[in-house]
């Protein structure tokens, strides 16, 4: 029971729903995860069982890959799709070329807000739990790495993007920030992580189907 289990997370989980199901599922006692997805988000989960739970800091930090989904002409207070969405009626139509330029300005090493309805501590609580009060929530920029966005698909008013980076970076953050730079105002509709390190949505199973057997050797 010591090693990697990639999982292929399914929309409305989360990721600690996850921990829990395998754990009781293959009766393993320690069960870590590698780096949270929200509940709307798929893909690729990398669990560590056993002994490979030392490794899960260090998986954390390895490269993402995401397919994302932005829906421009409107703002979201939790820049998702779960989120009270604001209309921006003046929201000009922007051609594809235009997002393409957009997209090029978040490549290398950018200076990123998270969302307020994030994971990330403020003070020992979780910035979600205090927007959920309706407690103004402030960050100060992180620096996070983006190395690669490529536009897949694009039709007014949703642009489908992929993106490669680091540790740390927000896909709500980028949606957010996309709009701004667009005027247009931006969130996020649809997030798919398709790679952690080396493990990729190719090895990923789902959780029904997770066994003994496909356990990978730590």
């Amino acid at each position: 029971m010591d090693g990697i289990l990639i999982i292929n997370k399914e929309k409305g989980w989360t990721s600690f729903d996850v921990v829990a199901k395998i754990r009781n599922k293959l009766n393993v006692r320690k069960v870590g995860h590698t780096g949270t997805l929200d509940p709307m988000a798929t893909g690729v989960l990398v669990l560590c069982l056993g002994r490979a739970t030392k490794k899960a800091q260090d998986i954390m930090g390895k490269d993402k890959e995401y397919i994302a989904e932005i829906m421009l002409g409107a703002v979201s207070d939790t820049d998702d799709a779960e989120g009270k969405v604001i209309i921006n009626k003046e929201a000009g139509v922007k051609s594809k070329p235009e997002i393409t330029r957009a997209l090029k300005q978040f490549e290398g090493v950018i200076k990123q807000v998270p969302p307020q309805f994030s994971a990330k501590k403020i003070n020992g609580q979780r910035a979600y739990k205090l927007a959920r009060k309706g407690k103004e929530v402030k960050f100060e920029p992180s620096e996070v790495t983006i190395h690669e966005i490529e536009l897949l698909d694009y039709k007014w008013p949703v642009a489908k993007v992929r993106v490669a980076c680091g540790k740390g970076t927000y896909l709500r953050s980028l949606a957010r920030d996309l709009g701004e730079v667009l005027g247009t105002g931006g969130y996020l509709t649809k997030l798919e992580r398709t790679k952690v390190g080396q493990y990729s949505i190719a090895q990923a199973i789902s959780i029904e189907d997770a066994e003994v057997k496909n356990i990978l050797p730590i």
